[in-house]
């Protein structure tokens, strides 16, 4: 029985082969972006999934205020961790992690100054099990003059050399031993991009390290005892930090499998829908792909009943009951869906290497894995049965009676299955691009939005090496040149947040908690940056010595201070400083949030970041050339590395970029498979009506009313979709922007653009093969065999 299902099946397929090339290329298409989509949330669901105690491991969190709103994020004081571990003896081990660190890296004639670096205490490999490849993990970090590596990096450095009890020089200072190799750090971790480990205690050696609990500045992480109930410990550490320091913070942990996809946590600990809501939008959007290439195998079978009728009538009178004719309409749309998966890999092995550089991350399809096939092959199975189903009960349920005498009531109802189906297609097709079209708005309305600062040939480089100790010479050199217009030195760039901190002032409400975000400066910040005054004046150290202990402030800071005039007033942070200006805000984190309360210390607070406004007269690649040559004359042990200030800024629109980027392009194959279906639909009743065509040409009418006449259908119907997908677009978009502050508003054009730009594509659609059939000679088209 199964082998004649497969050959009836073969020759249906075969006898209609345009009908075929339709519904494979549709659903192979449709399951190729599912692939695609279902291989990235993989990723997303596996991020620091991967340790043998992955349950047990947890970040420590705090929940503060900052500018009158709450906020919880994972940066904590240094000496935290050795607090936890005395307060909590349920906590089997913690660790921080500082990132960022950049050192040069020197083993004889080879030098990296690029890879990242970071300090962790000597308990991170007991929590954080990455694959040994070499050395001892229990002893790798315990002094600060050892190393561990990465296997990519150790092969960068040592080539085929053992490297363990080898020795690196770290910038021109500090010699370390190499005591660990391990391998490299996957992509969904959220270590990713390390390419070496070294000890905290060689952070406190060179004195990066303190005991302020008001510098929030690493991340901190535990791993709890396996019979400790986390929601009980999440209680007991609420008022952690409310122990130790005077401060209203609490404190929370969230699971380190969590802390990726929920990028939020309110309630202490809850998680909150934020890159996890990106996931599950684009599973709805691979299912509502696959659902539409389902559609289109529907309609495109329905629509062909009427050939297969008469069949359907045949095979029940001669003894086929409803059981077997569902079977064998089943099988013929199964073996499409087989045909459609092994080409949707193809297309997907093909795709890939492009979407990985789309989404920034390396996927592969697991071959050799049996799992992967297991759920493929159920994947299509479904698939067949999804997409199969309607047609088979629909075609299954004719009567043979009516059938045989050419009595299709079923054509003359009305309602039509099929429209629906249509209009189901569009409207997804149509909300996805109407999402589309609202995130590239929204990008260019952060893009346009006033950044406060001038961005334009200004660079700056991050200290290495010397250029903090030759820093005068540096900045002397370059302007006395005229290379550089103006210069500044600052504790971050100008696009980073680097630190923050609560303030002091005269006439502070008591339930104030703002954290306040600071940045250090030595002289004419205002100048080189480009600032706007509102009041007061620049740092400048050479008129007012001072300076070293005044204070800039940004207008959000001004509202929290709450003074008639802040010129001149006293803000305690650590020291007494004393405001000099108010500037415009500027945006310094996300060009999508309200700007932070900012202030600007003088010099007494330290600078890592040479700011460079380049000369407007100079040639940029001449100025950088000369640049590099001052710098190297001041700092001869490391490369010259710079960037630029608006390069730097366009890097904050990367992931809502990547999501416009991906959406646009899942948008276009919604739109590609619909019209493919409505193709096949037009070829089809075309066909059908061809001899009512040629009465209609021969009765004198034109082949513009032909075309309207076969055209107005799909038309209306693609009217109607745009009716039911407008709120149901509305509704989704207005969620997503609400995530964002700073953000566009609805308005008509969105929608008028995507119901026009569809009803256009889907009339080009059907108006091609509806004049081919108009144009068709009535003697060929009337003429009977």
């Amino acid at each position: 029985m199964l082998k004649n299902y497969f050959k009836i099946a073969f020759r249906h397929l075969l006898k209609n082969k345009g009908f075929t090339a339709i519904n494979i290329v549709g659903l192979a298409t449709g399951m190729a972006a599912a692939i695609l989509i279902m291989l990235w949330v993989k990723s997303e669901f596996s991020f620091d999934r991967f340790y043998s105690r992955t349950d047990q491991i947890y970040a420590v969190g705090i929940k503060d205020v900052w500018a009158g709103s709450p906020v919880q994020h994972f940066y904590t004081p240094k000496p935290m961790a050795a607090a936890l571990k005395t307060d909590f003896p349920e906590i089997n081990h913690v660790t921080r992690v500082n990132k960022g660190t950049g050192f040069l890296l020197t083993r004889g004639e080879t030098k990296l100054s690029k890879e990242q670096g970071v300090f962790v205490d000597s308990t991170f490999l007991k929590i954080f099990d990455y694959k040994i490849v070499a050395g001892n993990p229990v002893e790798a970090l315990k002094n600060p003059g050892q190393i561990v590596l990465t296997r990519s990096l150790a092969a960068r450095l040592f080539g085929d050399t053992d490297p363990i009890n080898q020795s690196i020089r770290l910038d021109s200072t500090q010699t370390s031993t190499v005591s660990a190799i391990i391998e490299d750090i996957p992509d969904n971790s959220f270590m990713k991009g390390t390419a070496y480990l070294v000890p905290w205690t060689l952070m406190e050696k060179i004195g990066y390290s303190d005991d302020y609990w008001g510098n929030q500045s690493v991340q901190t992480y535990i791993e709890l005892d396996k019979n400790v109930n986390s929601d009980k410990f999440l209680q007991q550490i609420k008022g952690f930090m409310q122990r130790h320091t005077e401060t209203k913070v609490e404190n929370f942990i969230a699971p380190i499998a969590d802390k990726w996809l929920y990028s939020n946590f309110t309630d202490m600990g809850k998680p909150t829908s934020q890159r996890i809501g990106m996931v599950y939008s684009f599973i709805a959007i691979a299912s509502f792909i696959l659902i539409i290439a389902c559609i289109n195998f529907m309609n495109l079978s329905t629509a062909q009943s009427e050939k297969r009728a008469k069949e359907v009538g045949v095979r029940k009178v001669i003894g086929a009951h409803k059981g077997l004719l569902i079977g064998q309409f089943l099988t013929e749309s199964i073996l499409i869906a087989f045909i459609s998966g092994f080409l949707s890999l193809l297309i997907t092995q093909i795709a890939v290497p492009s979407f990985s550089d789309l989404i920034s991350r390396e996927l592969s399809i697991p071959f050799n894995d049996m799992l992967f096939w297991s759920v493929f092959m159920g994947f299509v199975l479904l698939t067949g049965i999804l997409s199969g189903s309607y047609p088979a009960f629909y075609l299954s349920a004719f009567a043979p009676v009516k059938v045989l005498k050419g009595k299709l009531l079923h054509i003359q109802r009305k309602f039509n299955p099929r429209k629906v189906l249509v209009i189901a297609q569009f409207c997804i097709a149509i909300t996805l691009i109407i999402t589309t079209l609202s995130i590239r708005k929204q990008i260019k309305y952060a893009q346009d939005r006033e950044i406060g600062y001038n961005k334009d040939k200004l660079i700056h480089v991050v200290d290495q090496g010397d250029i903090r100790k030759n820093g005068t010479l540096i900045k002397n050199a370059l302007l006395q040149s005229g290379i550089a217009s103006d210069i500044a030195r600052t504790s971050s760039p100008l696009t980073e947040n680097w630190s923050n901190n609560s303030m002091g002032w005269d006439g502070k409400p008591k339930d104030d908690n703002t954290i306040f975000a600071r940045m250090g400066v030595d002289d004419n910040l205002v100048r080189t940056a480009g600032l706007q005054l509102v009041r007061g004046r620049d740092f400048d150290l050479a008129k007012f010595p001072t300076d070293s202990a005044a204070m800039l402030i940004n207008e959000s800071a001004a509202k929290v201070f709450n003074f008639d005039d802040p010129v001149g007033k006293t803000i305690v942070d650590g020291r007494n400083w004393h405001i000099i200006g108010v500037i415009k805000d500027f945006v310094q984190e996300s060009p999508f949030n309200p700007i932070t309360p900012l202030v600007i210390q003088g010099a007494f607070s330290g600078s890592n970041v040479t700011n460079i406004r380049l000369n407007k007269s100079i040639e940029t690649a001449d100025a950088l050339s000369r640049i590099a040559e001052i710098f190297k004359k001041y700092n001869p042990d490391y490369p010259f590395e710079y960037y630029f200030v608006d390069a730097k800024y366009a890097e904050k629109f990367k992931d809502f970029q990547q999501l416009g980027k991906l959406s646009s392009l899942f948008s276009l194959l919604t739109i590609f498979i619909s019209c493919l279906g409505l193709y096949g639909l037009t070829a089809f009743m075309a066909e059908n009506r061809t001899k009512e065509i040629g009465v209609r040409k021969v009765l004198g009418a034109s082949i513009f009313s032909v075309t309207r006449m076969l055209s107005k259908e799909f038309v209306l119907l693609v009217l109607l979709a745009c009716l039911v997908a407008f709120p149901i677009a509305y509704y989704i978009t207005e969620r997503m922007l609400s995530t964002y502050t700073y953000r566009i508003q609805m308005t008509w054009d969105l929608f008028f653009i995507a119901g026009t730009g569809a009803l256009a594509l889907a009339l080009l659609t059907v108006s091609y093969q509806s004049i081919k059939a108009a144009m068709v000679n009535p003697v060929d088209s009337l003429r009977d065999e």
